[in-house]
């Protein structure tokens, strides 16, 4: 009875229950509670908000630099999506970027998001900067249900970006879905002058079978593994092991979430090529971030 007391009711609870279930597996089982409701209501309206919202420009691309390990300059930028919400303000990804891959959202904002990196980069080259990658992240979703060859060709043709100056980040997870399908994918991209990173290495599924099928650009260490370098020796070993790991297969290093001088320096004497983090930028607006390409200063 606490459930409902009519048939459409207690069918909808049913319904959100199941839903529940099947987000966490096959072989289970989940009795309704009020706060399911609450969460199905909350991602409604998130739904709805999120599909006004790209309707209406409220999405918009913060930069993040990565630097040279050996000179300190910028020598790349990674592209992060925010959302102005009307009523909740600045949004980070991990508010909103689950709905999005729920309801499928994800395609149109992930195809908006290579669009406008693409549409800044030439802009800011146009504009007597230099030349550098800009990244950005894909969802496995974007590999599955969106065209994702097609649509970055398509947009480096309309934008006039040379494919060296575009790069893609996915997670270990991502290529663990459907290897052979976004092996392939993968490797139409790079034929094209793309560059391929794989982002949070060594958080996933930690196989390096992928990486024989397929050649990578870029291993990107996983902040969470630099925070507590250099004091825990367990993860300054493992930082050190992927950076040589990566250097023997041909393939650079990126390290992220640097936040202080001593990561930096045991990152330096380790021999990464680059670094991103707090340390020296966190990620910032478009107007911000032309000013500090404009200076083209090292950061240390």
């Amino acid at each position: 009875p606490a459930d409902g007391q009519e048939m459409d009711t207690l069918v909808k609870n049913a319904g959100i229950a199941l839903s529940h279930t099947k987000e966490r597996g096959k072989n289970a089982f989940r009795f309704f509670s009020p706060e399911m409701r609450k969460n199905a209501e909350h991602r409604v309206t998130m739904e709805s908000d999120l599909r006004k919202g790209l309707k209406r420009n409220e999405l918009v691309l913060y930069y993040q630099p990565k630097l040279s390990v050996t000179t300190g300059e910028i020598v790349g930028m990674e592209a992060l999506i925010r959302w102005r919400h009307p009523s909740k303000g600045l949004l980070l990804p991990d508010q909103f970027i689950p709905f999005a891959e729920d309801s499928g959202l994800i395609v149109p904002i992930g195809d908006w998001v290579i669009r406008k990196a693409c549409v800044q980069n030439k802009a800011w080259q146009d504009a007597g900067c230099r030349p550098m990658r800009v990244s950005v992240n894909l969802s496995a979703i974007q590999f599955r249900h969106g065209n994702i060859v097609k649509n970055v060709r398509e947009i480096l043709d309309r934008t006039g970006l040379s494919a060296m100056y575009f790069e893609v980040e996915i997670t270990e997870s991502v290529i663990m879905k459907d290897m052979d399908m976004v092996v392939k994918k993968l490797g139409e991209l790079r034929e094209m002058g793309v560059w391929v990173t794989i982002d949070d290495f060594g958080t996933g599924y930690s196989s390096l079978s992928y990486i024989k099928q397929f050649k990578v650009d870029t291993l990107k260490i996983d902040k969470s593994f630099l925070c507590d370098v250099p004091s825990d020796m367990g993860d300054s070993v493992i930082v050190s092991s992927i950076i040589s790991l990566g250097h023997t297969l041909g393939f650079s290093v990126v390290a992220e979430g640097v936040e202080n001088a001593e990561q930096l320096e045991f990152l330096k004497n380790a021999e990464c090529d680059e670094v991103q983090g707090f340390l020296f930028s966190r990620p910032v607006s478009e107007d911000a971030f032309a000013k500090i390409l404009k200076e083209n200063k090292p950061f240390f």
